[in-house]
């Protein structure tokens, strides 16, 4: 199984616009740099994230800011249109997101971990680990011809590293040092400036740019770096085992 070819192109799946910044902006950075391709996807738009706009308004203002974040990859975006906070695993959007891992030859998929706090982050991982999982298979309907190989799959952290009700998860796989990197990874996650009012109203929040880089020194602190994301990979039945992404990374990898 270690001959596998796994193409350096990856594809993180996040529930919303400015996940993806949040939680893998920083390795995403590292990976292009060292020559993978980069498509990032959110299954929806994060409609009901907007302060003084309507629904409509906010699903435009937030895909412009998530296009300008992706930008500074180089990465291609796209949103699959599912509604913020009334997301739920469908067959729609099972064969959408297998459509984007075909098209992009996904060679490694990142979403979030089936046990985080947030209940569409859930549904995403939900959604995201039955496309994976079949995209290799012929029968399944598609405009995109099947994948070679199952894509080797991973999984983001969540906020405080905690469940639905506040208790620790199980350590990380591994950390990636992103300390090089943090400048670039808050320039994407300021692109989201629709949700420093919301998180002020919403969460009580006043520097949310602030509290999310307090997030990677929480995360770093624990990996013995300055600032750190943290990831699992997903092990069970029906994945490919190959470190892929700690062998590629091997230099910013800490366990």
């Amino acid at each position: 199984m270690e001959d596998l070819n796994f193409p350096k192109n990856i594809v993180v799946f996040a529930a919303h616009p400015d996940d993806t910044e949040i939680f893998v902006a920083g390795t995403l950075k590292l990976l292009g740099d060292a020559g993978w391709n980069i498509t990032i996807c959110t299954l929806t738009a994060g409609g009901m994230g907007g302060i003084g706009t309507t629904e409509e308004q906010t699903i435009e203002l937030r895909k412009q800011e998530a296009a300008r974040a992706a930008k500074l990859l180089n990465a291609r975006y796209y949103c699959l249109d599912g509604r913020d906070g009334f997301l739920y695993d469908t067959p729609e959007l099972r064969l959408a997101v297998q459509d984007i891992i075909r098209k992009e030859r996904a060679g490694v998929v990142i979403t979030h971990l089936p046990m985080d706090y947030h209940a569409d982050h859930r549904a995403t991982a939900s959604i995201v680990d039955a496309a994976a999982m079949t995209a290799s298979l012929p029968n399944v309907p598609s405009a995109h011809p099947p994948l070679e190989v199952t894509p080797l799959f991973y999984h983001s952290a969540p906020l405080g590293l905690s469940d639905p009700l506040g208790n620790p998860i199980a350590r990380p796989h591994f950390y990636v040092d992103i300390s090089s990197v943090e400048d670039i990874k808050m320039e994407m996650l300021a692109c989201h400036q629709s949700q420093r009012d919301l998180m002020r109203i919403m969460h009580k929040m006043d520097d949310f740019f602030g509290a999310m880089k307090q997030q990677d020194i929480a995360w770093g602190k624990e990996a013995g770096v300055p600032y750190a994301e943290a990831y699992w990979q997903h092990l069970g039945g029906g994945f490919q085992k190959i470190p892929l992404l700690q062998q590629e990374l091997k230099s910013y990898i800490l366990q």
